[in-house]
C-alpha cells in the first residue's frame, strides 16, 4: 500500500513529517458488506454492518508520521533517565529514516523491569516525540484471546481487537501500541499471544486479519512496545522478535531528579502553581526519591493540596502522604 506525501499535520514536538497511507482497501470492505447483505443477516450481524459501514465512512487513509530531525531526547533522560539506552536506540532508528522517503520503522521493543519503574509513562512519552498515539493492551487483565486479535462476528458481544480498533478508529497507521505485563497473558482455551506471531513481523503484518472484521489490515507500520517483569513468561519465538532493554530501577539521585521534573512539570501545568516555590525542599525531594516514579504524582497532589489549606507557598515533608504498611518500595540500584 503506497504512501504519497501530504502536508505535515499538528505535531507534538517539533514539525513531523506526515505522509498518507492506507491502511485496509475499501474495495475488500465493500465486497464483505455486499455478502453479509445478500445473506439477510443484517439483524444477528448489525455490528458487523456498522464496522463495515464505519470504515467506509472513514475511508482508508490514515497519517504515517516521522520526525523531521532527530529529536533531542535528554528533556525526556532528564524525566526518565533509566531509559536512557531504550532513548539511544529510538534515536538511532530515527536517524535511519531522515534524508529519505523511508517510514520510521521501529524494532519492536521489549521493557522488562519491576513494576512501577516508569514503563508505561515511557511509551506515552515515546507516542508524543514521534507525534503519535498510544493504545494501551494490559494483558494482566485479560480473560479471553480476543484482546489483540478481535472475536469471531459469531459470538455473542464480539467486537473487533486493539490493532483493528487503534487503525481504523484512529488517525494514524503508526501507532505505538503497548501490550503491557505480556508475560501475564494467560488463557487455558486460546493463546493471547497467538496474534503477535504475525504483527510483530513487518511482512505479515501488512495484511493482519481481525477475527471480528475479517478483512485485511496493515498493520505494518505499527510501533510495538511490550512489558514484563520477567521474560520467563514470554515465548521464545516472541522474545526473538524483539529488542530487550532491561530497565533498572533508578538511582537514589535519578530518583531525586525524577521527583524534580515531575514537581516542576505539575506545578507549571496548573494556575495554582504559581503559589508554590519554584524548586521543592531538599527532604521533600529525599522523601519522594524512596517512592516508585508512579507513586511520585499522587504523593505530590497530596502534598500541593495540604500545603494550600494551611496556606503555604513550600511543601513539607508531612505534607506528604505516611508511607503505608506492606507498600514494597522501589529499591534503588547503588
Amino acid at each position: 500500500m503506497d504512501a504519497h506525501p501530504v502536508p505535515a499535520i499538528s505535531p507534538a514536538r517539533g514539525l513531523p513529517i506526515a505522509r498518507v497511507r492506507d491502511v485496509f482497501s475499501p474495495e475488500d470492505v465493500e465486497q464483505r458488506l455486499r455478502r453479509l447483505k445478500a445473506q439477510g443477516q443484517e439483524r444477528e450481524q448489525a455490528t458487523l454492518c456498522q464496522t463495515y459501514e464505519r470504515m467506509l465512512e472513514r475511508g482508508p487513509q490514515r497519517f504515517a508520521v516521522k520526525p523531521s530531525g532527530i529529536p533531542d531526547i535528554e528533556p525526556l533522560v532528564e524525566q526518565l533517565p533509566n531509559f536512557r539506552a531504550v532513548l539511544d536506540d529510538i534515536k538511532r532508528h530515527v536517524a535511519l529514516a531522515q534524508d529519505s522517503s523511508d517510514s520510521l520503522e521501529i524494532t519492536p521493543l521489549l521493557l522488562l523491569g519491576p513494576p512501577g519503574v516508569g514503563k508505561t509513562h515511557f511509551a506515552q512519552q515515546l507516542a508524543e516525540l514521534l507525534a503519535t498515539t498510544m493504545t494501551l493492551v494490559p494483558m494482566s487483565s485479560m480473560t479471553a484471546g480476543w484482546l489483540l486479535s478481535g472475536a469471531s462476528s459469531q459470538w455473542k458481544g464480539a467486537k473487533p481487537g486493539k490493532v483493528f480498533e487503534a487503525l481504523v478508529e484512529g488517525n494514524y497507521a503508526n501507532p505505538v501500541i503497548v501490550v503491557d505485563e505480556i508475560d501475564k497473558a494467560s488463557d487455558a482455551q486460546y493463546d493471547p499471544l497467538g496474534a503477535l506471531y504475525g504483527l510483530l513481523e513487518p511482512q505479515t503484518a501488512q495484511r493482519f486479519v481481525d477475527e471480528f472484521a475479517e478483512v485485511p489490515i496493515d498493520a505494518s507500520q505499527v510501533i510495538w512496545i511490550t512489558t514484563a517483569n520477567d521474560e520467563r513468561g514470554i515465548p521464545e519465538p516472541i522474545l526473538n522478535r524483539m529488542n530487550v532493554f532491561e530497565i533498572a530501577p533508578p538511582t537514589r539521585d535519578e530518583a531525586r531528579r525524577i521527583a524534580r521534573q515531575l514537581y516542576q512539570r505539575l506545578r507549571a501545568a496548573h494556575d495554582w502553581g504559581r503559589l508554590f516555590d519554584e524548586e521543592p525542599a531538599d527532604d521533600v525531594l529525599d522523601r519522594l526519591s524512596t517512592l516508585a516514579p508512579r507513586e511520585m504524582r499522587r504523593a505530590l497532589m497530596t502534598g500541593f493540596g495540604n500545603a494550600r489549606l494551611d496556606k503555604r507557598e513550600r511543601i513539607e515533608v508531612q505534607d506528604l502522604p505516611a508511607a503505608s504498611g506492606g507498600k514494597t518500595r522501589i529499591g534503588f540500584v547503588q
